[in-house]
């Protein structure tokens, strides 16, 4: 009888420590019925929960909830169940928060959090950025942006500042008018099985930014963006947070109108030991792209097992169907902007780092135009070594070819070329293995040489095919 009666007293306690531990947002105001602003109510039941000493705030199925700018805490564990979603309010005045901070010409905050420890997204419901209604006019392959005078209102999805242990499954990340994921300064990070599904009309819709960040590890995600779908960089605003390092991307599927998988080009610190294996990138723009623009360095990155699918956009987009792009240039510096909040302070011309030890295996390429490595000079990128790389290039789209995209850089951006498989231009050593160039059915009309080599310090070409099929 003491038994059944201890066992009985266990459960029950179990069972209130559990409800103590969850913070429904109903039960704090929100009404969800996708029309009244609940973000106040979202806001009191993660101030709870993080008072409580940290638990689970539930974002409960059935309910749409409109939000403005609400804030996460440490230790709290945001769970969106299925079925149900967290809207951005269309209202712009409640977006005032600059996503840069004293930069305010680049978006504003959504969800935030700055200098927290464990926190979590979970669940299989959504974040919706609610991003077309931040836009203007459509156009054929992108949104008019609409004019602002100081504060770019389009919000970022979900900006992590200096934060620590996070954990994000599971969630679909949705319609962001500007960057969705943006991690500055964070430490120990996994974003696994993310639906990251934004418009890929939509400029500067970048999926995730892994910014000043440490000890990334992206796996098992699909995304689609207008802008890159992962980028890795370095933002001056952030300098202080020092190099981007230890970063693990793996089994992604990935299409954008820009650069599905990039490096750059914001970078004036160190970019380096990054591991990018078993992606398929689809109907992209670019696939893989360094491109250096700042100070700093790129180096010891690994690309292997990779399908790249790339087709030609307009020039709104960077990029003219490279599945693999390195170039180093000194930024453009035209522009205020580009004066203002890109170049060291005090300085009006900027200079560029050095790439080297990049490693390509195993990579099917399948696009419009070839692999491209360009610098201002050739010792700014060596080391790159290609093993087993495939490249298939077959027109596709009525979209003129027969251009390398240099953009933005202090040099002329779109550069009119005959197209090479492989393309080198001052670069240090290159090593190019096992590799083929395979002109394909519809041989695009500005095809050039299978391998262009112009100011190479050294190029090691072992076991190289040239071959043209009638199909694929």
């Amino acid at each position: 009888m003491k038994y059944y009666l201890f066992f009985a007293l266990l459960v029950f306690g179990t069972l209130v420590a559990s409800a103590q531990s969850k913070f429904n947002v109903l039960n704090y105001g929100a009404v969800g019925n996708g029309k009244v602003n609940d973000a106040a109510a979202i806001q009191k039941a993660i101030n709870a929960c993080s008072a409580a000493g940290g638990g689970q705030v539930l974002i409960p199925a059935g309910h749409v909830f409109l939000a403005g700018p609400f804030a996460l805490k440490s230790f709290v564990e945001l769970r969106v169940e299925g079925g149900a979603k967290i809207l951005a309010s269309p209202d712009e005045s409640l977006y005032t928060e600059s996503a840069f901070g004293a930069n305010k010409g680049e978006g504003t905050v959504w969800i935030g959090g700055k200098n927290l420890e464990q926190v979590s997204i979970t669940g299989t419901g959504m974040l919706d950025g609610n991003g077309i209604s931040f836009m203007s006019e459509e156009l054929v392959d992108s949104y008019v942006l609409k004019p602002f005078n100081v504060v770019d209102p389009r919000p970022h999805l979900l900006t992590l500042i200096g934060c620590r242990k996070i954990n994000i499954d599971g969630v679909t990340l949705q319609n962001s008018a500007y960057w969705t994921l943006h991690l500055i300064g964070c430490n120990d990070v996994s974003l696994s099985n993310i639906s990251l599904l934004n418009s890929i009309k939509i400029r500067n819709s970048d999926g995730i930014d892994i910014d000043h960040s440490k000890n990334v590890r992206i796996t098992n995600c699909f995304i689609e963006s207008g802008d890159d779908c992962i980028c890795l960089k370095n933002r001056r605003e952030f300098e202080s947070y020092g190099p981007c390092e230890n970063i693990v991307i793996s089994n992604c599927t990935m299409t954008s109108s820009s650069c599905a998988i990039k490096i750059g080009s914001e970078n004036m610190d160190r970019i380096s030991k990054v591991l990018v294996n078993n992606c398929n990138i689809r109907s992209s723009n670019r696939g893989i792209g360094i491109q250096n623009r700042d100070e700093g360095t790129v180096s010891d990155v690994v690309f292997s097992n990779i399908l790249i699918e790339s087709k030609l956009f307009s020039d709104v987009w960077w990029g003219k169907s490279e599945p693999i792009y390195i170039t180093a240039f000194p930024r453009a510096t035209g522009n205020n902007k580009d004066a203002g909040w890109r170049l060291p302070k005090g300085k009006t011309k900027g200079e560029v780092g050095s790439v080297k030890n990049i490693y390509f295996s195993n990579i099917r390429c399948v696009g419009e135009s070839g692999v491209y490595v360009s610098a201002a000079s050739a010792d700014k990128i060596s080391d790159i070594h290609f093993d087993q790389v495939s490249v298939l290039i077959d027109k596709i789209t009525n979209l003129p070819g027969g251009v390398y995209d240099r953009r933005p850089s202090n040099v002329e951006g779109l550069v009119k070329s005959a197209i090479a498989g492989f393309h080198f231009e001052n670069a240090g050593y290159i090593s190019l293995k096992n590799s083929e160039v395979i002109w394909g059915k519809s041989k695009p009309s500005y095809a050039g040489n299978a391998v262009e080599t112009r100011n190479v310090s050294k190029l090691e070409k072992t076991n190289f095919v040239e071959r043209t099929v009638s199909g694929r």
